[in-house]
């Protein structure tokens, strides 16, 4: 027997005829035989009493070894709404891929079986993406008006991983780890097909590719407490993901991570608007060109005069590389604000980093031999 797919939903819920966005929240789980059942009644009790969209719930069993699947067998035959599958394979972010690949509903979103994020977030994070506005939509324990309860031990770790994303990826959501998002289907599936990871980093390798190709991504201030009884090994996880972001970087440097997907330009919505015709584009390129011709000049300025002054106390090759060093690190986060923009701003960062290593590497080695 296939156990896939125990319990369809009822044909009205997910009707691709509905005028308004149906929504699919994806619940994945491994061993939790004790925290399914509250989740998930929990959780439909609270659609039940007045979410405004069409909705249904799947868990999905991704390698149990306890009685997690019969749980969730027993709720998906018992709650009309509900939807079970079971995986083979361990890893959330396999979980989410096989959900979300093969939902019906047109927004797919997915929340911890804990939940330490409060529910009231759940429509506003969903009402972004059902309305259009927003491809991603996210949940934030970092942004102002969040209220959180947590180890200081996470609390530490997890602002200093956004940090390094923000720095050194130039990304604008704050909190990429919180077990709180939803997504355009149409959007997933094609950033699913470059994502590599299945397991506790494909939240952030799936936030870093959209934000790198353009997508418009929306935060969620929550509500959130911290659960004692979490399976996340928090050290761990630490360092997958540090080998992730080395892999996600790379992939970007060469080009690899860009996603064909459907984005319609912005439209004049008054019917008698005058808009900028080419002339526009063309303002725009010369912008362009004289913030980066600005930028580049100040940064062989400031090469020069670091230069200079090193020159004094350091040796030659020493002072060379650190003035070459700061010049590429002012040049690149330059014009990643001013002249790229968000989505060149990685891969040209990392261009520009491996460049200047690279450069600086050779110098090196060619005043070592010169003064053999």
């Amino acid at each position: 027997m296939d156990t896939r797919a125990i319990v369809e939903p009822s044909p009205g819920i997910l009707d691709p005829a509905a005028r308004v966005a149906s929504v699919d929240i994806v619940i994945p789980v491994l061993n939790e035989e004790r925290a399914l059942p509250g989740c998930v009644r929990t959780l439909t009790r609270y659609l039940d009493g007045g979410f405004p969209l069409p909705w249904r719930v799947t868990i999905v069993d991704n390698g149990s070894t306890d009685a997690t699947w019969p749980l969730a067998r027993a709720l998906a035959a018992e709650l009309e709404n509900v939807h079970a599958r079971h995986l083979d394979v361990r890893g959330r972010g396999a979980a989410l891929r096989a959900a979300w690949q093969d939902s019906p509903a047109d927004v797919v979103a997915y929340m911890d079986v804990d939940l330490s994020t409060g529910l009231g977030a759940l429509f506003p994070l969903v009402a972004s993406v059902a309305s259009g506005h927003s491809e991603l939509a996210v949940g934030t324990r970092l942004a102002h008006g969040a209220r959180i309860r947590r180890s200081l031990r996470r609390e530490v770790v997890s602002r200093g991983y956004n940090a390094l994303l923000r720095y050194g990826f130039g990304v604008r959501f704050s909190d990429a780890q919180c077990g709180f998002k939803a997504v355009r289907a149409d959007v997933a599936r094609p950033l699913m097909g470059k994502v590599e990871d299945d397991s506790w980093f494909f939240d952030t390798e799936l936030l870093l590719l959209a934000e790198h190709n353009g997508l418009r991504v929306h935060e969620v201030p929550v509500d959130w407490i911290e659960d004692a009884d979490s399976r996340v090994h928090v050290v761990r996880t630490a360092v997958d993901d540090l080998r992730g972001l080395a892999r996600v970087a790379w992939s970007m440097a060469l080009g690899r991570a860009e996603v064909a997907v459907a984005r319609p330009e912005p439209e004049p919505a008054h019917p008698d608007a005058v808009t900028l015709g080419p002339r526009a584009a063309t303002v725009a390129a010369v912008a362009r060109f004289t913030s980066f011709a600005a930028i580049g000049t100040f940064s062989v300025i400031l090469y020069a005069l670091t230069y200079l002054l090193l020159r004094e106390s350091w040796t030659p090759a020493a002072a060379h590389l650190c003035a070459l060093v700061l010049a590429g690190i002012v040049n690149v986060e330059a014009n990643r604000r001013w002249t790229f923009g968000p989505r060149a701003a990685p891969r040209f960062s990392a261009l520009a980093f491996f460049s200047t290593a690279t450069y600086g590497l050779f110098t090196l080695l060619r005043l070592s031999r010169t003064r053999k």
